[in-house]
């Protein structure tokens, strides 16, 4: 009664109203910022699907202008495998057991698919185009032709090219080593984890990551397009300052040897890395570093 005379009644019930719409309202921006996200992550899976299709685009051009020209027969690799793990040291301990006479193992790194080295490419005859479409890797290749392979080492060294009575590896250029960080870096995402490798097999000691609200596409209205991409890339350098602190505060706290990053090659350069390699490796942040720390180890082989 004394609320309806004071006129409190319907104050309440206005408040009740209100306290309802900001409810619902919150509801929406929720509902709003997942599909977002979700867009977002949609977006980035699509541009690496794209470039690995552009990719393929490519070299199936290659093979087609070879096939029409006059570059003589076509040739192709005898086999392919992703190595990793015990494959991977399995692979490595044959060819490091691998003796031959002086001079009789040719061992190269090519960095550059359009300087082959010239003895490679004597040794290796008609096959030699295979290294270019391999390139950047590692060549192994005997004087008998017992041997002839290419690898893709995920810390690969400089150019080189030299024959000797064995075959030239480095198992640091394959294999993890120390105390390193690795990063999975996109546009609206960051997940990292420190990992030790100085003792039997790699122990992953930290990890954390976020997600970032980037903007994906520009809405229809009162944004002008030049607003909508000034205010993602303000967004996108706002997340990899983020990135980078963190990174910062790791070294800081666990002081590793080495930093190496994946994720979105657009995005390298933001990064002082020892490292990089493209990864397409998407999903929560912690799933998605899993899944891009093992491509990052990954080694591709091919025989030649």
């Amino acid at each position: 009664m004394l609320d309806r005379l004071l006129g409190r009644a319907s104050l309440k019930e206005r408040i009740a109203e209100l306290e309802a719409e900001t409810e619902s309202l919150r509801a929406q921006l929720d509902a709003e910022n997942e599909r977002r996200r979700e867009a977002v992550a949609a977006r980035n899976e699509a541009e690496e699907t794209i470039n690995r299709l552009e990719d393929r685009i490519a070299e199936l051009k290659d093979r087609a202008e070879r096939a029409e020209g006059d570059e003589g027969p076509h040739v192709d690799y005898r086999a392919s495998e992703a190595l990793r793990g015990p494959r991977l040291a399995d692979v490595l301990d044959r060819l490091a057991g691998i003796e031959t006479d002086p001079e009789g193992a040719l061992t190269a790194m090519v960095t550059d698919e359009h300087a082959v080295p010239e003895p490679v490419s004597d040794a290796l005859g008609e096959r030699a185009p295979l290294v270019e479409r391999a390139a950047p890797c590692l060549v192994c290749v005997d004087d008998a032709s017992l041997v002839a392979a290419t690898f893709a080492p995920p810390l690969a060294p400089d150019a080189f090219c030299e024959w000797g009575e064995s075959f030239r590896l480095d198992r640091s250029w394959f294999e993890p080593t120390g105390t390193y960080a690795l990063a999975l870096v996109r546009a609206d995402l960051f997940a990292v984890g420190i990992y030790d490798a100085t003792g039997d097999g790699v122990e992953r000691v930290h990890v954390e990551g976020f997600e970032s609200d980037v903007k994906s596409t520009h809405s229809k209205g009162g944004f002008s397009q030049s607003r909508f991409e000034r205010r993602r890339e303000s967004q996108i350098d706002e997340h990899l300052d983020d990135a980078r602190a963190t990174l910062d505060a790791l070294d800081g706290e666990y002081g590793y040897d080495a930093c190496y990053v994946t994720g979105q090659t657009t995005l390298f350069g933001e990064f002082d890395a020892d490292a990089s390699a493209p990864s397409d490796a998407s999903g929560e942040p912690l799933d998605a570093l899993a899944t891009a720390a093992s491509d990052f180890w990954t080694v591709p082989y091919r025989s030649l």
